[in-house]
């Protein structure tokens, strides 16, 4: 599928939990501005950052900025590829939320922020110390940003390390789902998208010798450890 055949994504306010942390400037910030410039960003699209730290939304977008002329200085991304024009368009989206992740308080504001949006929809993008996942989603639920009673989706994306072991990863996922529903859930490593990781199927579908063997009679699962 190529881009020209993909749609815009719906409206919604995007929370980023550890906004300061690396996982968010090295890697989803550079994937929002890609989508941006691809124009599959919905224009009522708003990112807040929330962290414990006090920062301005100007602050937010500033650090961000810095971070994406100065990384992979030659690559995609860099000084060289950054079109200011368009992160000027994206920054105006950005928005800070001060907040201590356990403090009932940091999530009634993150509602009256939803409240102010006509479409209602909110992803929780959940990029802090997996320490923290079982205390963010519970904190979710019971302040009521979960529910999908008024029409609007809500969806909470966890990122990996999802456990330490099956004990622990069963163990996440009760707690998940005694607030949220498994539609509402999406669990990611990021490190699936990597090239190395990518090119397994490129090996598999442009090699002849691996075509007839690299299959379901032959493998059972695939390991990327």
């Amino acid at each position: 599928m190529t881009k020209q055949t993909l749609a815009a994504a719906p409206p919604c306010t995007l929370f980023l939990f550890g906004a300061n942390g690396d996982l968010v400037k090295r890697l989803l910030m550079p994937a929002l501005y890609n989508l941006s410039r691809d124009g599959l960003l919905d224009r009522n699209l708003r990112i807040v950052g929330v962290d414990h730290n006090p920062a301005s939304a100007e602050d937010f977008a500033a650090r961000l900025h810095a971070f994406m002329v100065e990384r992979d200085k030659g690559g995609e991304g860099s000084a060289k590829c950054l079109d200011e024009k368009l992160w000027a368009r994206l920054a105006k989206r950005l928005d800070y939320q001060t907040g201590d992740f356990l403090d009932p308080a940091t999530y009634q504001a993150l509602a009256r922020r939803i409240d102010k949006t006509r479409h209602g929809n909110a992803i929780f993008y959940l990029a802090t110390s997996p320490r923290f996942f079982p205390e963010v989603a519970q904190r979710l639920g019971q302040a009521g940003l979960l529910d999908e009673s008024a029409g609007g989706f809500r969806r909470v994306v966890v990122e990996k390390p999802f456990g330490t072991d099956l004990a622990s990863a069963e163990a996440l996922n009760a707690c998940l789902l005694k607030v949220m529903g498994e539609r509402q859930i999406y669990r990611i490593d990021h490190y699936l998208g990597k090239e190395t990781v990518q090119n397994i199927l490129v090996s598999r579908f442009s090699n002849g010798l691996f075509e007839s063997f690299w299959n379901n009679h032959y493998i059972d699962h695939v390991q990327i450890t």
